[in-house]
């Protein structure tokens, strides 16, 4: 009787390649490999949005070296990208050739939001919101898979993270995050599933398909979302969406507040009808 071989287990060096391999995927520069062939596409200037992205405010300086660790370029490459946007006034150096951006970069986010009806029309609403509340209030859209705040008015600091226009947080934990994932077209919403890793941020992070699906069912019932401490322990947040002309969620509303203080009873009595109000007012705005 022929014996069958035991499959050859891989070796500790494997395992290690595997890892390493794994990980290059998650990098930022991973992402461009899907347009190679493309005529059209861009890659330098790929490249080169890939490594202001980089920065971040815990890490706002970096060497050549970390930041092609950090995105997955090439020294080479991060080194080219860098010297374009310090000759154009993006970006410099220190003695120690830890590279930052400057302010100048700040033009380009001013022109999304000098251009922006969204975000125009939202910020007075906040401000006035948290004026009369006392609370921290926001609005943000979904780009990719995370939300990105478009407008913000902030009474004082509920997250470590310090939160502001442009800050970016993972859809499926966040209460802004559900209301947008819930209104997606079901197809983009598969695509979502597809791809998506959750990570488990507190012990009530939702990090199952099964139930991230029936809490986004729950969102399109009620209308609203809210997340008790899934993204940060000591942190409730609830959100309402802001709707297009044509029907279509294309923001969301949001306010943020310590749990201890803030009973989700109270979030639901004491503010969803604010949060709809302002939703439709910016609703208005779009029309």
């Amino acid at each position: 009787m022929p014996t069958v071989s035991a499959p050859l287990s891989a070796s500790p060096l494997q395992d290690a390649a595997s890892v390493a391999l794994a990980k290059q995927k998650l990098l930022p520069a991973a992402a461009l490999e899907v347009y190679t062939g493309d005529p059209n596409f861009m890659a330098s200037l790929a490249r080169g949005l890939v490594v202001i992205q980089a920065f971040t405010p815990q890490m706002p300086q970096m060497t050549i070296s970390q930041l092609s660790l950090r995105t997955g370029l090439s020294r080479a490459a991060v080194r080219r990208c860098l010297y374009t946007l310090v000759k154009l006034g993006f970006a410099g150096a220190d003695e120690a050739q830890r590279y930052s951006l400057r302010p100048k970069m700040l033009t380009l986010a001013n022109t999304y939001t000098a251009s922006s009806t969204l975000a125009n029309a939202a910020q007075p609403i906040l401000e006035r919101m948290s004026a009369a509340h006392g609370e921290s209030f926001s609005v943000a859209t979904l780009d990719g898979d995370d939300i990105v705040y478009i407008a913000r008015s902030s009474v004082s600091r509920v997250m470590s993270v310090d939160l502001h226009i442009g800050s970016r947080l993972p859809a499926f934990c966040t209460s802004m995050g559900r209301v947008l994932l819930a209104y997606l077209p079901q197809d983009q919403l598969e695509a979502y599933f597809a791809r998506v890793h959750m990570q488990q941020y507190t012990p009530k992070t939702i990090n199952s398909p099964e139930k991230l699906r029936l809490a986004l069912r729950n969102v399109r019932r009620n209308g609203y979302a809210l997340c008790d401490q899934e993204f940060e322990v000591g942190l409730r947040s609830i959100a309402v969406p802001v709707q297009a002309p044509n029907g279509r969620v294309v923001a969301c509303v949001n306010l943020s507040g310590h749990a201890p203080r803030m009973p989700m009873l109270e979030m639901q009595t004491r503010f969803l009808p604010p949060l709809r109000a302002a939703a439709m007012e910016l609703s208005a705005f779009l029309r």
